[in-house]
């Protein structure tokens, strides 16, 4: 499948079954009890799985144990793979509050060492560049647990995840991470803008269709992608 093909089945993926969809977004909506939020992973995954495995239908809600299980193992490959750029992020968030001084009267703050601000923001952006460089191995990683059957270890088999991507093509590869990562984040952008301007429910729409959509989205796309070398 070339990235066009691609990019329009996934989209249209999510709204196959607005139930399941609606059902996942009610997880993501009590993501802040934690516990949901890794069922929610785990359903996504399973989408995934289901896309490798060739089926076209939104997955059910079964199984509980195990969704829980594999949304705890993808956070955790997810944290593996960015813990590198989330540092870096870190020390650029934790260095730019240092520039700040005291709050004025009227709650502003005041920049005591704009050298040290600019120093910050710049780690961030160092940070943002390396977790755009570690994404594409992560979402192979990803997909190639997937066809393991969930296996952990081979979210690390470096040398097969590196091969599934040579099999692809590094060049066109990259073309499908970029225009997947543009179209996501337009979707989610728009989407956000307009149920989020809404009084009140919008900081309910967001998370209950918005979020599962784009993730959804994306599950489907790089299935996809790890499907059809």
């Amino acid at each position: 499948m070339d990235i066009g093909e691609i990019i329009s089945d996934a989209i249209k993926y999510p709204a196959s079954d607005w139930k399941k969809l609606i059902k996942l977004g009610v997880f993501y909506l009590l993501g802040f009890l934690i516990i949901p939020l890794f069922f929610a992973i785990g359903y996504v995954f399973r989408a995934l799985k289901a896309t490798i495995a060739g089926f076209d239908e939104l997955p059910d809600f079964d199984e509980w144990g195990g969704m829980f299980v594999d949304g705890l193992k993808v956070f955790v490959v997810s944290l593996v793979y960015l813990i590198i750029p989330l540092i870096i992020i870190g020390v650029g968030v934790f260095t730019g509050l240092s520039s700040a001084g005291a709050f004025t009267p009227y709650g502003n703050v005041i920049v005591t060492d704009l050298t040290l601000l600019q120093a910050g923001l710049g780690i961030i952006i160092i940070g943002i560049i390396v977790a755009i460089i570690f994404g594409p191995l992560l979402f192979i990683a990803i997909a190639h647990m997937a066809y393991n059957d969930s296996e952990f270890r081979a979210a690390f088999r470096f040398r097969e995840i590196l091969d599934v991507i040579s099999e692809i093509g590094w060049g066109k590869y990259i073309l499908w991470y970029l225009a997947v990562i543009i179209v996501y984040s337009v979707i989610h952008f728009i989407g956000s803008l307009i149920l989020g301007s809404i009084p009140v429910l919008g900081q309910i729409l967001v998370p209950l269709l918005v979020t599962p959509y784009v993730t959804l989205f994306l599950s489907r796309a790089i299935g996809l992608r790890y499907a059809y070398e």
